[in-house]
């Protein structure tokens, strides 16, 4: 079964997803948060899910972030419609710092790291794989 993250934003969403051995995390999409909620509900139709990672919007101090009330009503609404798929929070702090990190290292042109859904799949991709190191089985 999968994990899949969400990098939660106010106008996008970006998205990613383990394979089914939970070895590696991909970016699957961004979304319109906006049709976020209908966009999952249909991928966990046609794919396993085990569970759902969501960034966690706080500040460098720790202070829940301008976004942090967007996320927990998400989370909330998402537990009493779908609670055979759990969802849990996970630290994003950075992720996006790293998001383009990443894509300057990748030799990403000027231009292309613009792309503000890219970031976002990147970010989401980033939560799930700090994720799953955290959570290696030995």
């Amino acid at each position: 079964m999968r994990i899949l993250s969400i990098d939660f934003g106010r106008k996008r969403t970006g998205l990613a997803v383990t394979d089914p051995l939970q070895i590696i995390a991909g970016g699957l999409a961004t979304v319109a948060t906006s049709s976020l909620f209908d966009y999952l509900k249909d991928y966990i139709s046609k794919e396993e899910v085990e569970k759902i990672v969501i960034g966690e919007p706080r500040k460098p101090n720790g202070e829940p972030s301008e976004n942090y009330e967007r996320v927990r009503q998400f989370v909330n609404r998402w537990k009493k419609a779908v609670p055979a798929v759990p969802i849990e929070y996970y630290d994003e702090r950075f992720t996006s710092v790293l998001a383009h990190r990443a894509m300057i290292d990748g030799g990403l042109k000027k231009q292309a790291r613009r792309n503000k859904s890219l970031v976002d799949e990147i970010s989401a991709t980033i939560i799930l794989q700090d994720y799953m190191e955290s959570h290696r089985r030995i």
